[in-house]
């Protein structure tokens, strides 16, 4: 009876391990390089995404892998590492009793993702995802696109508001039409208040609208000017042209010592243009009314940039009004000024100021050394002009 009884039993314990057997499958595949040869050493994670689990492999010398052990009915993604860093990967594999092979080609894989990327630009270009690239995006990756096309098309129409605002104001500015500069600036300004050039135009436009204005409505509107100008510098430290834009604004606003500070660190950015920088701090002291002051500007201007004529030319002006006259009516210049205005003539022989100088030296009783005479010279006027 008893031995009868075990047939049933050893039956039993066949059927639970066929059963076991059952509930397991491997997974295998091949892997590739970009040179289309066998990689050997890859590792393969295979990890389960329903419950947690991972199952590895590693590549023979053929660049085959294999795991026996992998439970059926998951859904794994099969990852693919290359001296510790992750290469490829296929999402969402079934396990199941036909599985098919998994294999892994970076050759074909490298293009795969070249023409995907190129697929995903033009998509954020055109605004629309092709059918194709659709289907092969996960559902995260699906929503990360459509964000990111989302992104790109807020900041296209952004971008070309800014640009037509930009434009609309650098056209107002060639027609000098400084109230729709402003405008046209400030709105490119709240548009994108990081553009350095925006900034810059806004200074100038103000600084010539304050040009129409007086009194109060003058100083507001140059204050404008000095704001704008000081977020253009803030935003690029290094432009020696911002620096002496903002410091001929700060002139208008009498605010000469800040004006100087500025146009010294336009001379400190940009040496090979430093005399320019301090012949209009001088232009500018002259037109103030401060003669001593403007006198060292245009020598600095000389000492910076000795061929520079027009520095010269102004720098002998201011010490003109020094020279002393006697009681027979005779002028004494003082040192310097016959030297100025003499080298003046030789730079610049037909220069703006060429009459004026050989007029300025036939005052002071010495003779011009040159032949050379411009019947169209003119007279300099009484104001300085910038350059």
């Amino acid at each position: 009876m008893k031995l009868l009884n075990l047939a049933p039993v050893a039956a039993g314990m066949l059927l639970l391990a066929f059963t076991s057997f059952a509930q397991i499958t491997p997974i295998e595949g091949n892997v590739k390089g970009v040179d289309g040869k066998p990689v050997q050493g890859a590792v393969i994670k295979i990890v389960r995404t329903d419950i947690k689990g991972e199952y590895p492999a590693k590549t023979d010398k053929k660049g085959h892998y294999i795991n026996i052990g992998v439970p059926l009915g998951g859904t794994y993604n099969v990852q693919l590492f290359i001296d510790g860093k992750q290469v490829d990967m296929v999402n969402g594999v079934r396990t199941g009793g036909d599985m098919k092979p998994i294999d892994f080609d970076l050759k074909a894989s490298q293009k795969d993702t070249s023409n995907k990327q190129a697929e995903m630009q033009k998509a954020v270009e055109t605004g629309q995802m092709s059918k194709e690239l659709e289907r092969s995006l996960s559902p995260e990756q699906k929503a990360a696109m459509e964000k990111q096309i989302k992104d790109s098309s807020e900041k296209m129409k952004k971008r070309n508001e800014l640009n037509d605002s930009f434009n609309a104001g650098m056209t107002a500015k060639e027609a000098k039409k400084w109230d729709e500069a402003v405008e046209d600036f400030t709105k490119a300004g709240a548009l994108d208040p990081t553009q350095q050039a925006v900034w810059a135009n806004l200074g100038e436009s103000y600084v010539r609208l304050a040009e129409t204005k007086t009194g109060p409505e003058f100083d507001a509107t140059i204050q404008k000017s000095l704001d704008a100008y000081s977020k253009a510098i803030e935003l690029k430290p290094d432009d020696p042209a911002s620096h002496n834009n903002y410091a001929l604004a700060l002139g208008k606003a009498k605010k000469f010592p800040e004006m100087q500070a500025e146009l010294k660190k336009a001379s400190d950015l940009d040496p090979p243009n430093g005399g320019k920088y301090y012949y209009n701090l001088g232009a500018m002291l002259v037109n103030a009314g401060q003669g001593d002051a403007a006198g060292e500007a245009f020598k600095k201007a000389i000492e910076l940039t000795p061929t520079y004529a027009d520095a010269y030319y102004q720098y002998g002006v201011t010490l003109v009004g020094k020279a002393a006259m006697g009681a027979d009516g005779k002028v004494t210049p003082v040192p310097g000024t016959i030297e100025a205005f003499q080298k003046y003539i030789e730079l610049a022989p037909t220069g703006q100021y060429a009459q004026s100088a050989k007029d300025m030296l036939a005052t002071l009783g010495t003779t011009v050394d040159t032949s050379f005479q411009n019947p169209n010279a003119k007279k300099s006027t009484t104001k300085t002009k910038k350059q």
